[in-house]
């Protein structure tokens, strides 16, 4: 497990004008959470944190506010700006030794599907998943081989076995399906085709005509 330093400083500030100031400074504000300790706001330049936001991986940041100790860590949230998709805000979670956390995994497919060579096309319906697992067994992803799928066979949640690790979500979650020819053209032609006008039977008074 690739583990990323961040160093931050410590924010006195909440105003909405500061928290504005300081992201055109170059640095994005956000929240130290750890059990047991109260919430620090902190502030990391944007150069260094996005590395860590921007990834299909999963990484352990060993954070030090202020020059202090380094505290091991793990992304719980991020806000994004709807316009430019840049990080307004992110909250990081301390993570204890021995303690099992919970955190989404990214899923990583690989192989080549026996369907897929028969003409099908696969379908991933879920890029990640919610697991509990300690700090050590961590993963950066779960790595899912597909290449026993033939036409109309699936994996699900149950399909999964990593030791160490529990996955949080209901067993007959499909992950990934192979899916026929037939089926793709057939799904197609239900997303394209626009639905009927339903015809006007009569007009009533607006508010402006009453």
């Amino acid at each position: 497990m690739a583990e990323i330093k961040l160093a931050a400083k410590k924010r006195d500030f909440k105003t909405k004008s500061e928290l504005k100031q300081s992201r055109k400074n170059g640095y994005i504000p956000g929240v130290y959470y750890s059990k047991g300790k109260e919430p620090v706001n902190i502030l990391i330049k944007a150069g260094d944190i996005n590395p860590f936001i921007y990834t299909k991986e999963n990484h352990m940041a060993l954070l030090s506010i202020d020059g202090g100790e380094e505290i091991r860590c793990i992304v719980k949230d991020v806000q994004f700006d709807p316009v430019t998709d840049k990080v307004i805000h992110f909250d990081l979670y301390g993570v204890t030794v021995g303690e099992e956390m919970e955190v989404e995994v990214p899923l990583h497919f690989v192989g080549d599907a026996i369907g897929v060579k028969k003409g099908g096309q696969l379908q991933h319906t879920m890029h990640k998943v919610l697991i509990s697992c300690l700090p050590k067994n961590m993963p950066e992803s779960l790595e899912i081989d597909v290449s026993g799928l033939d036409v109309n066979d699936s994996i699900t949640v149950g399909d999964l076995n990593f030791e160490g690790i529990k996955i949080l979500m209901p067993e007959d979650t499909m992950l990934v399906t192979c899916v026929g020819a037939q089926a793709e053209e057939e799904e197609e032609t239900a997303t394209t085709e626009a639905p009927a006008e339903p015809e006007v039977i009569g007009k009533g008074k607006s508010d402006e005509d009453e």
